[in-house]
């Protein structure tokens, strides 16, 4: 503590440019071990003068302070006491304390060498779910979701050659909020459908996994799943796509799936990453907890889909979600009774033993 102490003496923003930034560079050493982090969240005024340099016009300086950032708010504890420092923050204060509007001006900037940067900091703090409504209060105050929605989603935003990739992990952890997934389904807006085309977007497994987690997070609120499987969103064709390999079918079964779906050519591959391809199925499972969405994932022969990547799955995670829905869609509206599974109160044991049969599935097949 005590040579941190001596180090924050050189953090000072009147000493000399290469004195900061050695000093700056020894904080970065320290916050690449959990004790050094732990010991850094001692020291606040240390963690307000690394907000105050990553605004630096210096780029080293800023660089510098956004990685050790970074490197705090990975940990849940980092992410609490930044959060803390940016709510105390006075608005008309400049340079900010308030880490998520620096780093969403960062974002927001076109210009901005920093973007990436910081969009990975907002990505660790709207992490931990505890926190998510606080962020998003902040967020509001600062910036309109429209705006952030079009840095996302436009090509080449930032002039720079950064990518905003990390924006992804940024919405689906926000989509826990029932507010933001409001406004991703609101039908006035066609918000939702501009995000629907990541899911297949091979530049980045980081976007495409967020995105997903993002649509996945929106399927939990039951009321819009009629909505989310119209043609206007045709969300399905979207969460079957990326697990649809080369199979051919016959006519008949072709003509049921979705058009998107329909003589995939012999050079379709399926979502590499196990991780995704689960989230694609717990979205899927999610639908099938109303009866309109599994009258329509029926209707749209999603049982083929399913099967085939059944064959080809080796990740047990994996075969589990999809044998889960198979088993749903097989059954008839009858032998299931229910207009919404969610409705179903399991006993609290039952929940139990079932969790340990799945557990189990996993570890030994």
């Amino acid at each position: 503590m005590e040579a941190l102490e001596e180090i924050s003496k050189y953090l000072k923003s009147d000493n000399r440019f290469d004195v900061i930034l050695l000093a700056l560079n020894e904080v970065l050493r320290l916050t690449a071990t959990a004790d050094g982090r732990e010991l850094l969240l001692k020291l606040p005024e240390m963690l307000k003068q690394l907000v105050v340099y990553l605004q630096d016009s210096r780029a080293s300086i800023s660089s510098c302070a956004a990685q050790t950032l970074i490197n705090i708010t990975g940990d849940e504890s980092g992410a609490s006491a930044m959060l803390i420092i940016s709510e105390s923050d006075v608005a008309i204060q400049e340079p900010s304390l308030n880490l998520i509007k620096v780093c969403l001006r960062a974002v927001m900037d076109k210009s901005s060498t920093l973007a990436d940067l910081c969009c990975m900091i907002l990505s660790n703090m709207t992490r931990p779910f505890h926190l998510v409504d606080r962020i998003i209060t902040l967020i509001e105050q600062n910036y309109s979701w429209d705006e952030i929605v079009a840095a996302f989603t436009t090509k080449q935003y930032n002039t720079t050659g950064d990518k905003l990739h990390y924006l992804g992990p940024v919405f689906s952890n926000l989509s826990q909020s029932p507010h933001v997934r409001r406004y991703l389904m609101d039908q006035d807006r066609c918000i939702i459908q501009r995000l629907l085309p990541f899911t297949e977007y091979s530049e980045s497994i980081i976007r495409r996994g967020g995105i997903v987690g993002t649509l996945k997070n929106c399927t939990f609120d039951t009321k819009n799943h009629e909505w989310l499987l119209r043609p206007e969103v045709d969300l399905l064709s979207y969460l079957l796509l990326p697990l649809a390999g080369p199979e051919e079918f016959d006519d008949e079964d072709n003509d049921k799936l979705p058009i998107n779906l329909q003589y995939l050519p012999k050079t379709k591959t399926r979502e590499s990453d196990p991780d995704i391809r689960l989230m694609l199925l717990e979205a899927l499972n999610q639908l099938c907890a109303t009866k309109v969405a599994r009258e329509i994932l029926r209707e749209k022969n999603t049982y083929i889909i399913l099967r085939e990547l059944h064959k080809w799955e080796k990740d047990k995670s994996c075969l589990l979600a999809c044998e889960n829905i198979v088993d749903i869609l097989i059954k008839t509206e009858e032998e299931i009774g229910l207009d919404n599974l969610k409705e179903v109160k399991v006993p609290s044991e039952y929940t139990e033993k079932f969790r340990k049969i799945d557990e189990d599935f996993i570890s030994n097949t």
